[in-house]
Parts: structure tokens; sequence; C-alpha cells
């Protein structure tokens, strides 16, 4: 583990910049918490502070050495390689996509954008270069249609990679039924590239021309069933309005995880916190811990503090490996949430025994239906 000497927040000229990023060992119960041995009998004992702590000693630990392993497993990744035999079923009895696909979902400004950049940059090893398109505000007279339409991106940039990163388009905290029956369709149905991505308060005046547009060019692409949903949280916007008492915020952000859950067998989607450089040591904690605590997930499994690009322009896993590291890691544990979730492949003797099913049931309220007419009749003549 790395050593335990404190670093500031603002480094001397000439200071090794990757010590600016161990920011959590300026919290004021560092010495207190991670000092703790790994081994805690009662774990249960430790306190949520303590937790996201020794959770960021152990990503710090590992991330030097076990990055280029993990980017190793990434990039030799096939869909369903992380799949386990269960219920008696074998591999090939499993309906397994050749692409997994993971859905980046989150409100306006979260950073959802930014992060795809961030996989481009660690896993494609491409540098610093912005493939994806940040949201713009849409100009009728520009054809310019990315703040609208969905986009798949392969960010290990192989045409054998095993999977796929669907950055979509930030909801509004105001319309959070909206955003509620937008992702279930996209949990349901799947998703496309270029799939469009309109709302009711969309007042526009060529909304035909952008549909069939669309239309167009979605119908090239392949649908994808979402495999895994990754919340991405600007946890920024969220202390404003923790600081202002607007829980809004922090309560559709709870339904939006609530919903993506629910439809991915019993995982919970992968927690991602952005913009958290911009905060005070202490805020960056007690923020994460609201999160957390809001939504009922973890402190410290399954979420993850990204810094999607350093103030200083420079690439995170050159002078930020903790963060390189756990987007790796939060895009693997992504990958063994969906190679668990893949079902059954249905063989013609379930779709004849359906059809069947269906076709028995149909008698029956049909016999149903005229014995209670019948049985009515009846009743009437005696009566007589």
């Amino acid at each position: 583990m790395m050593s335990g000497e404190h670093f500031s927040d603002e480094a001397e000229p000439g200071q090794s910049r990757a010590k600016l990023y161990y920011w959590w060992r300026t919290a004021t119960k560092f010495d207190e918490c991670v000092k703790l041995k790994m081994d805690l009998p009662n774990i249960s004992m430790i306190s949520p502070t303590c937790k996201v702590l020794r959770e960021m000693e152990r990503l710090a630990s590992i991330a030097s050495e076990g990055l280029h392993e993990l980017r190793q497993k990434l990039s030799a990744y096939r869909s369903g390689d992380m799949w386990l035999p269960i219920g008696g079923k074998e591999k090939k009895d499993m309906d397994i996509p050749p692409v997994n696909t993971i859905l980046l979902v989150g409100f306006h400004n979260a950073g959802k954008s930014s992060l795809v950049n961030l996989m481009y940059t660690i896993l494609g090893r491409s540098g610093l270069v912005p493939f994806a398109q940040t949201c713009q505000i849409y100009s009728e007279n520009s054809t310019n249609y990315a703040s609208f339409l969905m986009e798949e991106h392969n960010v290990l940039r192989s045409t054998r990679s095993g999977f796929c990163v669907y950055d979509t388009r930030g909801f509004d905290y105001d319309c959070v039924d909206e955003t509620l029956t937008q992702l279930s369709e996209w949990m349901t149905d799947g998703v496309r590239h270029n799939q469009l991505c309109l709302r009711q308060r969309d007042h526009l005046t060529n909304r035909a021309e952008l549909e069939i547009h669309s239309s167009r060019s979605c119908a090239m692409y392949a649908n994808r069933r979402v495999n895994c949903v990754m919340v991405v949280v600007n946890v920024e916007e969220i202390r404003e309005a923790v600081k202002v008492g607007d829980k809004k915020p922090l309560e559709a952000l709870r339904q939006l995880f609530a919903l993506a859950a629910s439809k991915k067998s019993n995982e919970n989607p992968i927690l991602i916190l952005t913009h958290g450089d911009k905060l005070s040591t202490e805020d960056r904690i007690y923020i994460r811990l609201k999160i957390c605590e809001s939504i009922g997930t973890s402190e410290s499994n399954g979420t993850y503090d990204i810094v999607c690009v350093t103030e200083y322009g420079f690439l995170p896993d050159e002078v930020d490996p903790v963060t390189a590291y756990a987007l790796t890691e939060a895009v693997y544990r992504a990958l063994i949430i969906s190679d668990r979730g893949h079902l059954p492949k249905r063989k013609l003797q379930d779709s004849v025994s359906l059809v069947l099913s269906w076709f028995m049931c149909s008698i029956a309220k049909f016999f149903a239906f005229f014995a209670h007419f019948f049985s009515r009749l009846g009743r009437k003549k005696l009566k007589w």
C-alpha cells in the first residue's frame, strides 16, 4: 500500500503532480480509518466515512500494477467470457449477444460524454481526443443533431470488441416521469445508434426533419439489448442543491437509480461520481455518502469517483493512476454484471407451449363467458 503521508491540494513548484490526486488523504479521519487492518473482525462497526477512505486506499494500492492487467483482460474480452453456469444450463443454451451494451444515463451536465472520452483515453490508449460529442443546445439553423441522438461507442477501438458504450441525452429534474418512461423503453426495447431522444418539452419547428434524419440513419444499425447501466452523477451539482435545501435532485436520482436496478436481475447499476475534484475533501466524501444513502447503494462497492480530465490537462493514467484504474474496474464490473444477466435461449418447444397455453386460456375464457350467460338466463326463467 502506498505511504500514509498526507498530500495537500496545492503542490509546490516541482512537486510530483501525482501527489495532487490522492485527495482523500487530507481527510480529518484519514489516520483513524485507513490504519485499521483490512481483516477487521466486525466490518459492520466501520463508519461509512472509513469505508470510503479504505476503498480509495484499496484502489491506490493496486492501481499502478493492476491497470495494465485489467486493460489486457478488457482487450481480450468477448461477450459471455464471464458467464458462470447456473440452474443446470450450459453456455451454449444461453442467449448471449455478440456485443454487451453498457448504457450511460444521468441528468444534464452529469459528465457522460466526458466519461466516454476518458474511456477512449484509458482503454483505447488513444490519447486525449474528444471522440464523444458533448451535448449542445439545439439550433434550428444547424444540422447538428448530436444532443438528440444516442451514440454507440467502441471505446477499445477494436473491430472484435465484446462490448460497447452508449452515451444518452441528459435527463431533466423537472420531468422525472418522462425520464423514467424513456429509460424503461430503452431497457425493454433496446437501443440503436442515432436513435432519436425527443421529449415533450422539445418545441421544434423542424421536428419532422429531425425524425426523418434519425429514422434513415438509425435503420442501418443493430438494435442492442441493454446489459448494464451506469448512472453518472455530478456531485458538485448535488452539493449545491443540498446546501440550499433542494431535495429534488436527490429524489429524482433515487427514482432513476431504482428503475435501472429493477430491470437487471438483482444487480444495482454502477454509480459514477464526477466533478468531485471541484469540492473540498470533506465535501467530496460527505456528498458521496449523502448520494449513496439516498439511493440505497453501497458507498464503496460499485461506486466510483472519477475525474474525467485533470485541471492541468494531463492524461489520468500519467498523473492519476487511481482514477484510471477506477474507471477500468468500473467497466470490468459492468461486464461481469452483463454476463450474469444473460437469459436462456427460447427453444421451439417453448414457443409452441406459449402459443398452446394462450389458445387454451382463450378457450377457457370463451366457455366461462357462455357459462355465465346461460347461468343468468336460467335464473330469469326460474323467476318467471
